[in-house]
């Protein structure tokens, strides 16, 4: 079954994106069950919808605002304090996604 507490926490975000490396930091909540989500960067933070984890896979859905209007699906994997995958924006090239892990006092 999921385990929603692999990916809850801080993470500093890197998207390879066909305009340039866009960085964010995302922040992921859980009771065990539950997953929730945002992320912050450019100016703007949103919610990430449809948030599901089975095993060490998440996936879920953002609209970006910033610097172009998109709705992007993410799956990603978490290995530890990382977790890399790719995002798409509909019929776009997939863009590759790294982040680690932001320690708990900073």
């Amino acid at each position: 079954m999921a385990r929603v507490s692999e990916i809850v926490g801080d993470w500093d975000v890197a998207i390879a994106t066909p305009i340039g490396t866009l960085h964010a930091r995302y922040v992921f909540s859980g009771d065990g069950q539950a997953l929730t989500g945002t992320a912050t960067g450019a100016g703007d933070e949103v919610e990430l919808l449809d948030l599901t984890a089975a095993g060490a896979r998440v996936t879920w859905r953002q609209r970006v605002r910033k610097p172009i209007r998109l709705n992007l699906d993410f799956d990603v994997t978490v290995d530890g304090d990382t977790f890399e995958g790719c995002s798409r924006a509909g019929r776009l090239p997939r863009s590759k996604v790294t982040a680690t892990r932001v320690p708990r006092d900073a």
